[in-house]
């Protein structure tokens, strides 16, 4: 169930990678920021727990100074001890119920889907909105699955009513408005924002123009 706080999903969502912008998370949470990201997340899945912590602290630090949020990727207890704003949770990390425990009402807790059957019970869960993809075909994550059409992002939509909605896969300038206007709420972008790690500014400038 969506529990009521000061939370609304922009329609840019910027995920971090270091391997493709071959920059720290905070530089990446700096330059988003400079492009007028709101909901930062930041994914990690290489650098050792500790190393990956002390980034985050820092990238919340710097978030906090200009109003920006920011959500962890998978790590329930590196966003509770890096006091970030949430987490991300995919289908096999620990169950949005148990976060939710850990991390308390306010939080912001996100879960990613990859079907119409996954979206349509997600809503019952204790999260404040559902990611749904990949839409596109993406080569960001390993093992990516099968890409969701436009079509059935629409049906998507329409089935979780008026739940936030995140599209995510493959996602770039060109592609971008189709899922806005298939009826997601949000786009969340990587490569296409991070590949150039100087023009990280104003592409997030680019896009949500």
């Amino acid at each position: 169930m969506l529990l009521m706080k000061d939370f609304e999903l922009p329609a840019l969502y910027p995920i971090t990678d270091t391997k493709i912008s071959r920059l720290s998370h905070v530089a990446q949470v700096e330059r988003l920021i400079a492009g007028g990201a709101k909901l930062i997340q930041l994914r990690e899945k290489n650098l050792p727990p500790k190393d990956f912590f002390d980034e985050a602290v820092k990238a919340v630090k710097t978030a906090r100074r200009h109003k920006v949020k920011i959500l962890i990727n998978d790590r329930v207890d590196i966003a509770l001890c890096a006091g970030a704003d949430g987490v991300h949770l995919g289908q096999t990390d620990l169950p949005p119920q148990a976060a939710r425990r850990i991390l308390g009402s306010q939080a912001i807790i996100g879960f990613s889907t990859h079907s119409l059957e996954q979206a349509i019970a997600a809503p019952k869960l204790s999260i404040d909105y559902i990611a749904i993809g990949p839409i596109f075909s993406t080569k960001t994550k390993e093992n990516p699955g099968e890409t969701i059409s436009l079509g059935t992002l629409q049906l998507i939509c329409r089935a979780v009513n008026e739940f936030p909605l995140v599209a995510i896969g493959g996602i770039d300038q060109e592609n971008a408005r189709s899922c806005l206007e298939a009826g997601a709420d949000s786009v969340a972008v990587i490569s296409a924002l991070l590949k150039n790690s100087n023009a990280i500014a104003e592409r997030t400038k680019t896009f949500l123009a």
